[in-house]
C-alpha cells in the first residue's frame, strides 16, 4: 500500500505562488505514476497535472502554462509549483499515487486565493 501526505497550501492573493508537496510512503518501488487533482466547492474534481515513474508530464489544456508537477525521487516526493493563481484557482488539491491497479489520495490541502 502506497500513502501520499499532501502539504504547502494556504491562502494567497492573486498573481502569487504556492508550491504544494506530496510524500509517499510505502510500497515505494510499485508506483507508475503520481498526479494533483483539485475540487472545488460545487465542482467535481479534476486533473491538474500528474508525472509517471519514468519522469513524463501530463496537464490538461486549462491547466497548462502556470503549474507545473515535479518530483524528487530521493524524496519519494511529487510537487506542484503554480504560478499567477487566480481566484478560481480556490480548491482542495488532493495528490494522487497509481500502484498496482490502484489508486492511493491524500486528504487534501487547501489552497485559497483572494481577489
Amino acid at each position: 500500500q502506497v500513502q501520499p501526505v499532501e502539504s504547502g497550501g494556504g491562502l494567497v492573493q492573486a498573481g502569487g505562488s504556492l508550491r504544494l508537496s506530496c510524500a509517499a510512503s510505502g510500497s515505494i518501488s510499485s508506483i507508475n505514476a503520481m498526479g494533483w487533482y483539485r475540487q472545488a466547492p460545487g465542482k467535481q474534481r479534476e486533473l491538474v497535472a500528474f508525472i509517471t515513474s519514468g519522469d513524463i508530464t501530463n496537464y490538461p489544456d486549462s491547466m497548462k502554462g502556470r503549474f507545473t508537477i515535479s518530483r524528487d525521487n530521493a524524496k519519494n516526493t511529487v510537487y506542484l509549483q503554480m504560478n499567477s493563481l487566480k481566484p478560481e484557482d480556490t480548491a482542495v488539491y488532493y495528490c494522487a499515487v497509481f500502484y498496482k491497479g490502484f489508486t492511493g489520495w491524500g486528504q487534501g490541502t487547501q489552497v485559497t486565493v483572494s481577489s
